[in-house]
């Protein structure tokens, strides 16, 4: 992912309004490995059930404000991300409401998917092979894999964020 600014990352953000995203709290994106990331997100620290998440959509950082529901309520069962698909990590995973860009989110509609709570996806597309996905020929596959597994994430991020903007 190329690196963002401050602005780029508060202009980007397409269902929020602009004191919202005015009073984000970002992360410190100077220690950021923008390279190993597919998409920026992050849990607000003031605020620990809002959540954004800016995705890279035909080359254009759109930001969404995400909403989780209480930290402490998560989801008690195993789960599967739905951006980075991790059979290994099944265990922190939320679900974040997002409302809808435009008109259709001041209307209220919403739409919403699970996510690796703190938005560990790039690296859980990065991690290890299993035995089971390597089969024989680990070093073989492995770089195939990956690529998989991150064109996968790049792409399920950016659906999720073109619902968003569905209708706006």
């Amino acid at each position: 992912m190329e690196p963002l600014t401050e602005k780029q990352i508060r202009s980007s953000f397409v269902n929020a309004s602009r004191r919202e995203a005015t009073q984000a709290v970002l992360p410190a994106l100077d220690t950021l490995d923008w390279d190993r990331l597919d998409y920026l997100g992050w849990r607000d620290r003031k605020a620990p059930l809002v959540a954004y998440a800016v995705v890279p959509v035909d080359g254009t950082p759109t930001g969404v404000l995400l909403r989780s529901t209480d930290a402490k309520e998560r989801i008690r069962r195993n789960a599967v991300c739905a951006w980075c698909e991790d059979v290994v990590v099944t265990d922190d995973v939320s679900l974040y409401v997002a409302r809808r860009a435009g008109a259709s989110g001041r209307r209220g509609n919403t739409v919403g998917t699970l996510i690796c709570t703190h938005f560990l996806c790039s690296r859980n597309v990065r991690r290890p092979l299993t035995r089971t996905e390597a089969g024989d020929d680990a070093e073989g596959r492995r770089e195939q894999i990956l690529a998989a597994r991150v064109a996968g994430l790049r792409e399920r991020s950016a659906r999720f964020v073109a619902e968003v903007l569905r209708d706006a």
